[in-house]
């Protein structure tokens, strides 16, 4: 808070003060000093709200208010200067004000309510709204009775209960009453948009100006004192000091969340109290009895009111609390715990006649999505996942949220058949894809069924699901398993796999060999394929079959795939020094839909190229699995590795569900026709490459075909119009040395 201004205002206060007390036995002086306090004290509060109101970073309401109250200040001024006037230079008008003082006063009280009135009240909902009004009420009514007993009646029995007399104290009480009202709205609901601090000096001012009129009586016999001459100063310095606060504090996001919330005030209490004590008074005078008893039975009724409130809200709290402790707070599920309350439940009463299904569902590469497009997006697919899990049950079934990307689902009245069938009709409608931060987003779950039985235990049928659930998921995913004896082994087998793979890069048993791409016009080698292989020091060679599925699920492939990269473009430069000429013209590497979301897949490409000292036009990446990739994100992606040069393949083009989908959506440069369609068993298998090939062309890609076995297949090649192919009989995998002995003595393929 700047002390310049406040104290300035508070200078102004204590010269009106030190007037105002040199004048309280007798006139001393000319009698304008005493409102030059009153007037000269408009002018600092007036500076310091007008440099509120213009601050850029306060919200509107609040830069509102203190305009207002800037106009208000200015009226103010007026109105004590008009009311110097008419006590000075108007003595027949005694202790009463001409109709502009009047007016000026009015007005400023008026628009001054208004402003605060006008203050939105940052509540919580309705019940916040009925509290705030109950409180406000109950204040009202005991402001209502002490005003009464104490300025209102002991002023018309001295004037008369004459119908000026009545109208004037009436339009008095009223505007006492709004006064009363204001004040309760800035302590109970103001400080939404109002710093704390500067609430409670704005209240104190409100507070001083509605005790004004009742201080007046003191000085009823020196015609020329008025508490305004004392009063608006030290009202003034309040506004000086909140308006320096309100510059200082400003008002926060979090300012505005906290006053949200229920705030307690002892106001309402200290009013009961002080209309109690105002019924002993009178019972005692017995002035005023019949008003205060009233005023009693009102304030009773309100407290009743407003405890029936406060238990039906306790009453809410607490239902929310049990939902709470029982419910997921992002999807509204029930969950772990009270998922397993029902499902043991379900196994003590013996179940439906037909029997019980537990299926744990696990999202396949959620992980993925939190890491790529955020948490936000990653909360927008658990929603979506659980409405989807609702409508796919019937009434009686349960679907929970265990934690994290892990749903689990309790079938009762079914056989295993039905179950299993449930979850595939599941798992089609999970494919549908979800709208999440402007990304399509494919979903896809792995999900493990066990069946319950009378008097087992909860943990064990959970745990039998979990084990069928991780069998899926090594399967490749997005499928269902059904638990059956011993697949627990299995499940073991393939997770102790994953821990294994974690160690063998750095224990050099991962390698790579290179299978040859060769020209069908003369068999020279024109290219190469990097395949990643395993020597396991206990189990020998693992088939890439099993642990490329296991690195793809443990996100392991983003490291080996950049190892795989950086080595296979190490050996294609020593083939370049080496070979020349001879050497491959490409070299293509897999790339798999978890490389393919890796944001630091560009860049580990670039580091790759620029390490070997290679150009971009002689790398192409091969996609694989594309179909389960988020085909925008992948897309970007790839656009980014075409603007560095790099050449795109569409690995087993043909198969899956997606091909065509995939070709038109991806940027790619090159197909590669899968084994499939040169299956000899099918006797129309040679119109099928002659179609793909003439797809390609029409689109302006190249074309290999993979999986090449035998001299009639590669000569049927040749004659559709291949120039390109691979597989066991143009050239098997090979090691990098192999291939270059092969180069050398222009070896180029495997006699039959």
């Amino acid at each position: 808070m700047r002390l310049l201004p406040v104290r300035a205002s508070l200078s102004v206060a204590a010269f009106a003060v030190t007037v105002f007390a040199l004048n309280l036995t007798a006139p001393r002086g000319p009698e304008v000093l005493l409102w030059l306090g009153p007037c000269g004290a408009v002018l600092v509060p007036l500076v310091s709200a007008w440099r509120v109101a213009r601050m850029p970073d306060l919200p509107a309401p609040t830069r509102r208010f203190w305009r207002t109250l800037a106009v208000c200040l200015v009226m103010a001024g007026c109105g004590a200067a008009a009311h110097g006037y008419d006590t000075i230079h108007s003595p027949s008008l005694g202790r009463h004000m001409s109709i502009g003082t009047i007016s000026l006063y009015g007005l400023t009280m008026l628009l001054l309510l208004w402003s605060l009135i006008r203050l939105p009240m940052g509540t919580s909902g309705r019940g916040d709204v009925l509290r705030i009004a109950l409180d406000a009420g109950t204040v009202m009514i005991a402001g209502a009775a002490f005003l009464w007993h104490f300025e209102a009646r002991p002023q018309l029995e001295a004037a008369g209960y004459r119908p000026a007399t009545l109208l004037a104290m009436t339009v008095t009480l009223l505007l006492e009453l709004v006064t009363v009202f204001a004040i309760m709205k800035v302590a109970l609901a103001g400080q939404a948009y109002i710093a704390p601090g500067a609430l409670r000096l704005l209240a104190g001012a409100l507070l001083v100006g509605a005790l004004s009129s009742l201080l007046q009586g003191l000085i009823e016999d020196r015609r020329h004192l008025d508490m305004v001459q004392l009063t608006l100063p030290a009202i003034l310095v309040c506004v000086t000091a909140a308006a320096e606060r309100q510059r200082k504090v400003g008002v926060t996001r979090a300012t505005r969340e906290k006053a949200g919330r229920s705030p307690f005030s002892r106001l309402p209490y200290l009013a009961v109290a002080g209309v109690d004590l105002l019924l002993l008074i009178s019972v005692r005078s017995g002035a005023d009895l019949l008003p205060t008893v009233i005023a009693v039975i009102a304030l009773t009724g309100l407290v009743m009111w407003r405890q029936v409130t406060a238990f039906r809200e306790n009453a809410e709290l607490l239902s929310r609390l049990d939902h709470s402790a029982t419910h997921d707070a992002l999807t509204q599920l029930p969950n772990r715990a009270l998922f397993t309350e029902r499902l043991a439940a379900t196994l003590a009463a013996g179940g439906p006649c037909r029997g019980i299904g537990v299926a744990l569902i696990d999202l396949d590469d959620f992980k993925i999505v939190n890491d790529t497009l955020g948490h936000q997006a990653g909360d927008v697919l658990l929603v979506a996942v659980a409405q989807r899990l609702r409508a796919c049950l019937r009434p009686g079934d349960t679907a929970a949220r265990l934690g994290g990307d892990e749903f689990v689902v309790l079938l009762e009245d079914v056989t295993p058949d039905e179950a299993e069938g449930v979850m595939r009709r599941m798992i089609d409608v999970l494919t549908e894809p979800v709208l999440a931060d402007g990304q399509h987003l494919l979903v896809r779950a792995s999900i493990g069924i066990a069946g319950g039985r009378l008097g087992e235990e909860p943990d064990e049928v959970l745990r039998r699901a979990d084990i069928a659930m991780y069998a899926a998921k090594h399967g490749g995913g997005g499928a269902v398993q059904r638990y059956r004896p011993g697949m627990a082994g299995a499940v073991a087998g393939s997770a102790a796999l994953g821990a294994e793979l974690q160690q063998a890069l750095a224990a050099g048993e991962l390698f790579l060999e290179y299978q040859p791409i060769v020209s069908l016009s003369d068999r020279r080698i024109i290219g190469a394929e990097a395949l990643m292989r395993w020597s396991h020091p206990v189990r020998g060679r693992i088939a890439p079959a099993e642990f490329i599925p296991v690195a793809e699920r443990t996100g392991l492939i983003v490291t080996i795939g950049a190892w795989a990269l950086h080595e296979a473009c190490r050996q294609f430069a020593a083939w370049r020094q080496e070979h020349g000429a001879d050497a491959p013209g490409t070299l293509s590497v897999n790339v798999s839909p978890r490389q393919l979301a890796d944001p630091d897949l560009v860049a580990h490409v670039r580091a790759a190229l620029a390490g070997a000292g290679l150009p971009a036009d002689c790398l192409t990446l091969d996609l694989t699995g594309t179909a389960e990739a988020d085909l925008t994100e992948a897309a970007q992606r790839l656009r980014e590795l075409r603007d560095l040069g790099v050449r795109v393949a569409l690995d087993d083009f043909g198969t899956g569900q997606a091909s065509l989908t995939l070709l038109h959506r991806l940027p790619v440069d090159q197909l590669k026709l899968d084994r499939a369609f040169l299956d000899p068993a099918v006797g129309t298998w040679v119109p099928m490459p002659s179609a793909v090939l003439a797809l390609a062309r029409a689109a302006g890609l190249e074309v290999v075909a993979e999986g090449v076995e035998t001299a009639d297949e590669a000569a049927a090649l040749a004659a559709c119009g291949y120039r390109m192919a691979q597989g066991f009989h143009l050239g098997p995998p090979m090691p990098g040395a192999e291939l270059g002995q092969r180069l050398s003595s222009h070896q180029t393929a495997v006699t039959s």
